[in-house]
C-alpha cells in the first residue's frame, strides 16, 4: 500500500518564491525575468506546484493570468512569510552591525534627483548600506524585501503615502537651442520649429505625444505639430536628450532644477504648469521601527523640504 503524503508537507522554498512573483505579476512572463528563469521554465514551476498541491491556483485566460481562492489564500501566505524570511537574511548577512536599506523608485526619481544627493546620505550614515532599485514596476515592499519606496502618482492614491513634493511642467532645453536665431525659442507657439523629446505616444502614434498633450492644450497650442520627435523608454534618456540638444523636453521640476542650476538645461520661456502628479514615500510598515530606515526617511524628508 502506497504511504500517503502528510498533508502539511511544504514544497521547495524556490518553488514557492517562484509562485509568489508569478501571482503578484499575474504574469509567467514577468514572473520569469524577476526570477532569471525562461517563461517556459516559470509554467512548468508552476503545474508542477499545482500538481504537487492538487488545486488549480490560476485561471488561465488568453493572455491573461487570474487567481483562483486557493492561490489568493496561498499568496497571502507567501508574501507574510517570504517577507519575513527576507528581513531576517537581510539582518543576520549585514556584516560589523551594518545596516542594509533597500529602496525602490522610479529610474528617473532615481537618475536625476536621487542619485545626486546620496553621496551627503552616505557620508552622514557610514553604517548604512544602501540598495537602490530603479524600475517603474510597483514593488511589493514586505514581499521583495524593500523598507522603503519613493512613487510617482496622483495625491491621495496610493495608501500610507506621504508627499515628498509636487511637480510642475515646463519646457527645457540645452541652451545652444535658445542661441540659435534661426530658429527662434522665445514662446510656446515657437515649439513648433523644433524636435519634441517625450516618452510615450498615444495609440497609433500619429497625434501628439500623450506627456505634451496636456501641457499643449493649457497654453492653447493642443493641434501644435512639431517639426520632428524622438521617443524614449526612459525619462532620463530624454532629459539626457535635451542636455545633448537633441530637442526640447518636457521637464519636471525639481528633477530637473540640478540641470538648470548648473546650465546645462534652460527654459526657453516662463510657461510652468502644475501637475497633478506628485512623488511620494512609501514605508513598510515591519521596516519603520529601524533606526536605518528613519534615519534615511527623515533625510530624504528634509531634502525634498529644501
Amino acid at each position: 500500500m502506497q504511504e500517503r503524503k502528510p498533508l502539511d508537507r511544504l514544497p521547495p522554498l524556490d518553488l514557492l518564491a517562484s509562485f509568489e512573483a508569478a501571482a503578484r505579476h499575474l504574469s509567467f512572463t514577468k514572473a520569469a525575468a524577476e526570477r532569471f528563469v525562461t517563461q517556459s521554465a516559470m509554467s512548468r514551476q508552476m503545474r508542477a506546484l499545482e500538481e504537487e498541491l492538487g488545486v488549480a491556483l490560476f485561471t488561465r485566460r488568453h493572455r491573461a493570468l487570474a487567481l483562483t481562492a486557493e492561490g489568493q489564500r496561498l499568496l497571502a501566505s507567501c508574501t507574510q512569510v517570504l517577507g519575513n524570511l527576507r528581513s531576517t537574511m537581510r539582518e543576520i548577512r549585514a556584516p560589523q552591525q551594518r545596516e542594509v536599506l533597500a529602496l525602490t523608485t522610479t529610474p528617473g526619481f532615481a537618475a536625476l534627483w536621487l542619485i545626486p544627493r546620496l553621496t551627503a546620505f552616505t557620508r552622514a550614515h557610514a553604517g548604512i548600506d544602501v540598495r537602490l532599485d530603479a524600475t517603474l514596476d510597483n514593488r511589493n515592499l514586505a514581499a521583495d524585501g524593500f523598507d522603503i519606496a519613493v512613487r510617482y502618482g496622483k495625491l491621495g492614491a496610493l495608501r500610507g503615502a506621504r508627499k515628498l513634493f509636487e511637480e510642475a511642467m515646463l519646457p527645457v532645453c540645452s541652451p545652444r537651442l535658445v542661441a540659435e536665431l534661426a530658429l527662434p525659442l522665445r514662446e510656446p507657439a515657437d515649439l513648433a520649429h523644433h524636435t519634441l523629446l517625450h516618452l510615450a505616444m498615444d495609440g497609433d502614434g500619429s497625434g501628439m505625444p500623450m506627456e505634451w498633450e496636456p501641457w499643449l492644450s493649457a497654453w492653447g497650442l493642443a493641434d501644435l505639430r512639431p517639426a520632428a520627435r524622438l521617443s524614449f523608454t526612459s525619462y532620463a534618456e530624454a532629459i539626457a536628450a535635451a542636455v545633448a540638444g537633441q530637442g526640447v523636453a518636457l521637464g519636471r521640476r525639481p528633477l530637473v532644477d540640478g540641470l538648470l542650476a548648473s546650465g546645462q538645461l534652460v527654459t526657453p520661456f516662463d510657461a510652468n504648469t502644475a501637475s497633478a502628479r506628485a512623488y511620494q514615500l512609501i514605508v513598510d510598515p515591519a521596516s519603520r521601527a529601524r533606526p536605518a530606515v528613519q534615519a534615511f526617511e527623515q533625510w530624504l524628508l528634509a531634502q525634498a523640504a529644501g
